[in-house]
């Protein structure tokens, strides 16, 4: 059965690129948005080359484009850029799942935990979007540095949230085929403190002069 078509807005970056990159290689078409198509394409072009026999195609487009192409879209970008990006592509998003892995963080003070108005990024996002997308916050504690490494076997879980079932459902899929364990955090209200922990973790990587910490839930068999 084919896998369904995932559109990664902001997957020019470090963090969009990596997840391009695994979902490709399960398998998943990827059309990778950007505010430019000739810099999408030229980022799809050169993560093609990353990729072994059988993987599944990798191509580029305007966020506007990506977004209404895919079956499922995923928002990789800085919470600065969240509120411009969401609104080039609301109307793509309409009806289908879509994964946030952004993070508030307030410079320069970026190892302090920070809220917006609405609680966490992702529910400032679901209120952009409106009730027909159905917003999942996954990915916010994963650390860009290994994800185009496929050598590497992730040792930190994904914590998501959201509070549509079929949603997180389709998350924990991608989650999976990106080669991490998915650990389900509740409804997306919950996603200010899986965003909080970001910033905690930043500490955590300076004050220990590490790059990559991360976060495993124990006590669940695996």
């Amino acid at each position: 059965m084919a896998k369904p078509a995932l559109a990664v807005i902001g997957g020019t970056g470090a963090e969009g690129s990596g997840l391009v990159v695994r979902w490709a290689v399960a398998g998943y078409p990827v059309i990778i948005g950007s505010r430019s198509a000739e810099k999408a394409q030229a980022t799809a072009s050169k993560l093609s080359e990353l990729l072994p026999a059988g993987s599944g195609s990798i191509s580029g487009a305007t966020n506007t484009e990506a977004a209404a192409a895919a079956a499922v879209v995923v928002l990789s970008v800085p919470y600065a850029a969240q509120h411009d990006m969401a609104a080039q592509i609301v109307e793509g998003c309409q009806g289908k799942t879509v994964v946030t892995v952004g993070v508030p963080l307030k410079p320069p003070k970026v190892a302090i935990v920070w809220r917006p108005p609405a609680g966490s990024a992702a529910e400032e996002l679901q209120q952009q979007l409106g009730a027909a997308a159905k917003v999942v916050a996954a990915f916010q504690n994963i650390a860009a540095g290994h994800l185009l490494d496929l050598a590497w076997q992730p040792d930190c879980d994904v914590l998501y949230t959201g509070d549509d079932k079929e949603a997180k459902a389709t998350a924990l899929e991608l989650i999976q085929a990106a080669g991490f364990v998915g650990i389900d955090a509740g409804p997306l209200a919950n996603s200010s403190v899986v965003e909080g922990l970001t910033a905690v973790l930043i500490g955590i990587n300076a004050r220990h002069k590490i790059r990559n910490s991360g976060i495993r839930i124990t006590g669940i068999p695996r």
